[in-house]
Order: C-alpha cells, then sequence, then structure tokens
C-alpha cells in the first residue's frame, strides 16, 4: 500500500524547490539590503514586539506562523504576542493547527474546570497522535498556565478560548459525539453507530480506509452526512447553544469533513490539502460565528497555511491555503499574517513518518534565499515589517523561503524550499539567526 502521511504531508511533495541562485538576480544589492535593514527592527526583549503590535493595528483576524514544528522560538514568541494581542487588543479566541478533541481538554481546563486535568501538562500527557510533541510541551504548557490565570476570575462572556482546528481526529471526534449523545440525546446514538458499524472493518485505520475510498470499496460519507444534518438540528433547537453544544456539532463536522479528506487523500495531494484548509476556515468561521460582534481569533499554524498561498507557487498548483482564504472572505485589512523562519538551527522531527522524534541539526540557509539575504542584515534577531519591500522588483519575485514539516532529512535542503514572494505572502516576518530544539513532554527523542 501506497504509504501517505496523513497529517502533515510531506512539504517536498508538495511545493517546487528553491530557485536556484543563479536564477535570482542577486540578493545583496545596495539598495536591497538597505531597504530590508530599514524595515528590520531588533527583537531581543519582550519589549521589542512594540513596533509589530503597532504595526498590526487593529484587524480582527491575526495569524502566526512557524517555519518548523518543532522549534523553540517560534513557539515561545508565538505566546508572546499572543499574550499581548489579548491584553492589549482585545483577542479572545485561539486556534491553532492540532486536533479538536485534544486542544477542548485545555480550553475547559483554561476556563475553570479540571475535569479534563489538574494541569495543563496532565492534560498533554494523554496526547497521543503522533506527533505528539506539537502541542505537548513545555512552552505551550507554559502558555497554557497563563491563559488560565488570565481566565480567572472573568465571566464566562469574557474569556479566552484556546481551539485546535485541524480535520484528522475522525475517531476521537466520533467517541467524544458519543459522550454527548449518551447524556443529551440518545435518540441519535442509532446513527452514530450505523456510522461506527461502517468504519469497524477499518480498525481506526485512517490510510487503509482511504485506499478503499480511492478504490470506489468503501464509503462512509452518507451515514455521516446523516449524523451531521441530525447533530447540527439538535443544536439548533437550543434558544441558546452551550460550548458543550458547540463541541458536538463540531466534533460532526470534523468526522464528516475527515471521511472526505481520507478519500481523498489517495487520488489528489492538492484536493486533500485543500479539504483541509477550508475545514480549518471553517472551524475559525464557525467560532467566530459562537463568541459573536467581540471575537477577535488568534491563528497559530505552518507558514505554509497562514501564508497567502497566491505569493508561492501553490497557486500554479491549484492548492488554497488558510491565509489566502481567510483574506478573501474577510477582506486584506481584517487581517495580518506574521512568517517565522531562521537561518540555522535544531529542531524537533522524525526522519520518516511515524518514527521517533529526535534533535536534528538544521543547515545554515541556502544561497539566494530568503533566510540567506536575512542572514546578512543585521540585526540577527529581528521583526521585519513588509510593507515597503515591494518597492524593490527584486523582491517581489518568487524567492526560495525554508518550510521544515514534522518529517525533516537535512540531506535534501533544496526541497524543504517554498518560492515566495515574501511581501505578499505575511504582513511582518520574524526572523532569528539560531534557533533551538522546542521541548517536549511526553516524546522519547531517539539518540
Amino acid at each position: 500500500m501506497k504509504k501517505v502521511h496523513l497529517l502533515w504531508l510531506s512539504l517536498a511533495l508538495l511545493f517546487t524547490s528553491c530557485s536556484k541562485a543563479d536564477e535570482v538576480e542577486s540578493l545583496k544589492e545596495n539598495h536591497t539590503t538597505s531597504l530590508v535593514a530599514e524595515n528590520s527592527y531588533e527583537l531581543e526583549q519582550p519589549q521589542d514586539l512594540d513596533v509589530l503590535l503597532k504595526d498590526i493595528g487593529n484587524p480582527r483576524y491575526v495569524l502566526l506562523g512557524e517555519a518548523s514544528h518543532g522549534t523553540k522560538e517560534y513557539y515561545t514568541w508565538r505566546a508572546e504576542i499572543t499574550k499581548r494581542l489579548i491584553e492589549e487588543k482585545g483577542f479572545n479566541v485561539i486556534t491553532v493547527e492540532g486536533d479538536w478533541p485534544d486542544l477542548y481538554k485545555l480550553n475547559q481546563y483554561i476556563k475553570g474546570t479540571e475535569q479534563a486535568g489538574a494541569s495543563a501538562e496532565a492534560i498533554m500527557q494523554t496526547f497521543d497522535r503522533w506527533p505528539t510533541w506539537m502541542w505537548a510541551n513545555e512552552e505551550m504548557a507554559e502558555l497554557t498556565e497563563w491563559l488560565k490565570q488570565h481566565n480567572n476570575g472573568l465571566s464566562a462572556s469574557q474569556q479566552v478560548g484556546l481551539y485546535g482546528m485541524d480535520v484528522y481526529s475522525l475517531w476521537d471526534s466520533l467517541d467524544e459525539l458519543e459522550q454527548y449523545l449518551r447524556k443529551n440525546n440518545t435518540e441519535l446514538l442509532p446513527q452514530l453507530q450505523k456510522v461506527k458499524n461502517c468504519f469497524a472493518p477499518y480498525a481506526q485505520d485512517e490510510q487503509r480506509y482511504g485506499y478503499e475510498a480511492s478504490r470506489g470499496t468503501a464509503s462512509c460519507a452518507d451515514e455521516l452526512a446523516i449524523l451531521l444534518e441530525d447533530v447540527q438540528k439538535h443544536v439548533a433547537q437550543k434558544a441558546i447553544p452551550t460550548e458543550e453544544d458547540f463541541d458536538a456539532s463540531q466534533n460532526a463536522l470534523i468526522a464528516a469533513n475527515a471521511e472526505d479528506y481520507y478519500s481523498e487523500m489517495y487520488q489528489s495531494n492538492a484536493g486533500s490539502w485543500n479539504i483541509r484548509d477550508r475545514h480549518m476556515v471553517k472551524t475559525i468561521n464557525r467560532l467566530v460565528d459562537f463568541y459573536g460582534p467581540s471575537a477577535k481569533v488568534i491563528v497559530w499554524a505552518h507558514n505554509t497555511h497562514i501564508g497567502d498561498a497566491r505569493a508561492t507557487d501553490m497557486l500554479q498548483s491549484g492548492t488554497v491555503n488558510v491565509g489566502q482564504l481567510v483574506r478573501e472572505e474577510q477582506g486584506e485589512e481584517n487581517v495580518y499574517a506574521v512568517g517565522f523562519g531562521s537561518y540555522q538551527s535544531t529542531v524537533v522531527a522524525a526522519n520518516k513518518w511515524g518514527n521517533p522524534a529526535q534533535i536534528m541539526h538544521v543547515p545554515q540557509g541556502i544561497a539566494g534565499s530568503w533566510e540567506a539575504l536575512l542572514h546578512g542584515i543585521n540585526p540577527a534577531n529581528k521583526v521585519v515589517l513588509m510593507e515597503n519591500l515591494a518597492e524593490d522588483n527584486r523582491l517581489t519575485k518568487q524567492i526560495g523561503h525554508r518550510a521544515i514539516g514534522v518529517v525533516y532529512n537535512p540531506g535534501s535542503e533544496r526541497g524543504n524550499y517554498v518560492p515566495s514572494v515574501l511581501p505578499e505572502r505575511y504582513n511582518a516576518f520574524i526572523f532569528f539567526d539560531k534557533t533551538e530544539a522546542l521541548n517536549p513532554l511526553k516524546t522519547e527523542l531517539a539518540q
């Protein structure tokens, strides 16, 4: 059976390699480097974020990226930005590139219930979907405890929420939905059981189900569509749906969209990617509707999700992403995207899908890349504001920008670069000359 990555498909399969150094004009022209330097601001202390917070202004959506899923600085500085957005600009919804059921446990915790666990770390120890290090890490636990402290004493309507927005949790979402229906509407349990019976032959193996679905020998879509409609009707009958009701309807939606994703993944990389990112955007929109007119959303996801796809070679492949879709739907003025990157580092990743995580060395950015350009400009760690960079036509061409997934092979480094027009892809870019691997809570790192 063909091996298909169910979470973060290998970026090398989705994107072409970086433009060769001799195929782009030199980025070391005095005017170019001077322009970038003029729009770069030192980033060493939390107060250095002042320039970024001023530039962000007052949009309703702030998208915070990362160039890998295993870098400490990306998590810690996104956390610092998130805290300030909450305290200074009234943001009240955080949604991340993670499973809804797992993150909903953290959401319950920060809102004052310990039914999921007595601490953020205790809850994260229950996360069992590979790669666990993405959200079960010390850096995320620290932010979660800060959120709990922030929410303490606030009314329910004033509290900040924390949610996952990914599409993968088919089995977990069905289990969570079953618990809800047993308490709230037992009449829908037979339909839920029909769905589980349909999936039973595949023993919770998404790859196996997707393979059979691609051959036309399996489909649980009809059973799921009925279940989703039934759950949505149940919730719609509530005068004021609670967050528990919202959680149930979201799990039903995830199950339906996950089936769609797994059915598509053997047929089209672009098609399955688009299903996933459109689900993320739908989740964001549903949260905005649930929170109402006061909703202001912070999104944490990989650069390949939050940076506008139209500014990369994704456009040619017919692939969309969260950054593009949110900008199209909400308007450029209501969305602010921050990309992240580094010149060299260590990172937590695996050398093969499902293998143990390990700390890998990330080599220096290749010649002709954005990383190489920014490495040559002081200060070493910086916030780069993008608006004025479009003045230089050298910077409005697609130039390689590194992207590392949960599977990483430093020996095939050139394939990890996404051709990008950075001033169009992001509103700002946070660059670190050197970064370190994050600190997993429960992942046993391979030696």
